[in-house]
């Protein structure tokens, strides 16, 4: 399928390596910003790695000048509300982030408030809000999966609204991601799993949906490489740094990729399961991914055929009869879902998180209908069909 037009952009600098964290104080001066924030949570604090990060600041001669480390797995605007405070008392000019996907997003909400002033963040919910560019913002990422570092969108839970609060703007996005492999060394085993196969996810849905694009196609095919030549190996020896940035810089060009193709129903299902179950973003995109390949497969025949040889190497690929090869890659996707299992427990099923209910399926479907990733499903969705996915998926 060729697209008569398409736009692919990201002007996110990426510092990548064994010394990244080193650039950080370079980057804030090339900003004439002396006077950082960090935004991080307890879990990275407890994990030690906001060490190596003061460390590589205060030998290049910048001082951090205050340290927010209570960012909730799910943040809400009342945090961001604190954390700006902060910001303002502290006479801060620039915001690092170092953590996961929701130390990522309250940081680009905070970067909002401290920017364009005030306290109410749903102002500036939507798309196109933003006018103009945000106070200087660098990210270091722990964890290798959400891609949060590359994309322009944050969200955000209003808890007095019950409402989770979406913002896209290219705004939003860091000035820089700086992917260190001495921020995922310490990442335990289902962790490392669950946020791999979020960037895989990432990756073949880009390649598989109805925006996807040349530029976007380059990074997903790197990116699910990297994972698959990876990832198993890493399970079995974590203290692997090379290992490490390899899934790291995999996750990132995943994020590239999704940003400028969208995803599609793996994440309307896994957002909807992850709002009502409250299971882990990461475990849902693993879970669901191969059902929903299996229902997309008659439009994405050919994707999914042309992504073999980036799941499994050229001799396997060589080797499999042409019109085999796009069931060849879900069940590449499936044994390597089964080896996680093996490894970490990671759940195939959603019988096996232990954490839904049969009772439940109806819902997540229709909260799932309700989702923007759907519009950019290869195939168009319907009540039932998202019920037959969520049985097939329920084990």
């Amino acid at each position: 399928m060729s697209q008569r037009y398409y736009e692919f952009f990201c002007p996110v600098k990426v510092i990548a390596g064994k010394a990244a964290l080193e650039h950080i104080p370079y980057e804030l001066a090339g900003l004439s910003a002396t006077r950082p924030l960090l935004i991080t949570d307890k879990g990275v604090r407890a994990a030690g790695l906001l060490e190596p990060v003061i460390e590589a600041c205060e030998e290049g001669g910048q001082e951090i000048v205050s340290i927010y480390d209570d960012v909730p797995p799910d943040s809400s605007t009342h945090v961001v509300k604190a954390i700006a405070a902060v910001y303002r008392e502290q006479k801060c000019d620039s915001i690092i982030a170092v953590g996961g996907g929701s130390a990522i997003d309250t940081a680009k909400a905070v970067n909002i408030l401290v920017s364009e002033g005030g306290n109410d963040l749903s102002a500036y919910a939507g798309a196109g809000v933003l006018k103009r560019a945000l106070k200087p913002f660098f990210v270091v990422p722990t964890t290798a999966g959400t891609g949060s570092e590359v994309t322009s969108v944050a969200v955000i839970a209003d808890l007095e609204k019950s409402v989770k609060l979406p913002f896209t703007s290219s705004f939003l996005l860091p000035n820089a991601a700086i992917i260190d492999p001495r921020m995922t060394l310490t990442l335990p085993p289902h962790i490392t799993a669950a946020t791999a196969m979020d960037a895989l996810t990432h990756a073949t849905e880009a390649f598989t949906c109805l925006a996807k694009n040349p530029l976007s196609d380059a990074y997903a095919t790197a990116a699910v490489r990297k994972i698959t030549d990876n990832l198993l190996h890493v399970m079995k020896h974590p203290k692997d740094a090379d290992g490490r940035l390899e899934l790291a810089q995999a996750s990132t060009m995943a994020g590239i990729a999704f940003s400028n193709s969208m995803v599609g129903l793996v994440h309307s299902l896994g957002h909807a399961t992850g709002a009502i179950c409250h299971l882990p973003h990461g475990l849902c995109m693993s879970l669901y991914m191969p059902y929903v390949l299996e229902y997309n497969l008659e439009n994405i025949r050919d994707s999914l055929s042309d992504l073999l040889i980036y799941m499994v190497g050229p001799d396997v690929y060589a080797t499999t009869p042409a019109n085999q090869r796009a069931e060849a890659c879900i069940s590449a996707i499936r044994k390597l879902r089964d080896e996680l299992y093996q490894l970490c427990k990671l759940p195939r099923t959603l019988q096996e998180t232990g954490k839904v209910t049969e009772d439940q399926l109806e819902r997540i479907a229709r909260t799932a209908l309700d989702d923007g990733s759907i519009m950019f499903n290869p195939r168009e969705v319907t009540f039932e069909d998202a019920m037959a996915v969520l049985k097939r998926a329920w084990g």
